[in-house]
């Protein structure tokens, strides 16, 4: 299986917090996927101070040997076409990547399943 983590998710795997059964997933997965948006959302939030991140998201895909997913103006316009299930801009992106790319997106967040994107929790 193919995942694209979501913010929180990276965040809780870096921080070694992550339920065993979400870990375990992401251990056997074929490939696992971070996006250029939640480096931009961790920055956003480190800088306002409402979380604190041990590291880069760079160094996190360096050390776990996850793939950097960038955003295209493909992923972007593809968020235009989704129904307004959630109004937050970093996960209606991901979902957007996820559809497109054809990755299971790893979340604790059961809003994001209204899309129909396949979402990976347990």
């Amino acid at each position: 299986m193919r995942l694209l983590l979501d913010t929180h998710t990276l965040l809780w795997w870096d921080e070694g917090s992550l339920p065993a059964y979400v870990a375990r997933r992401i251990q056997v997965a074929d490939a696992v996927f971070v996006s250029a948006a939640s480096a931009w959302e961790i920055a956003i939030k480190t800088a306002l101070g409402r979380i604190v991140a041990r590291g880069t998201v760079a160094d996190v895909l360096a050390d776990y040997g996850f793939t950097e997913l960038p955003i295209t103006v493909r992923h972007a316009e593809a968020v235009r076409a989704l129904p307004p299930h959630h109004r937050d801009p970093f996960d209606r992106l991901l979902v957007a990547q996820a559809e497109l790319e054809g990755l299971a997106l790893v979340s604790k967040d059961p809003a994001l399943s209204a899309y129909g994107v396949r979402v990976v929790w347990r």
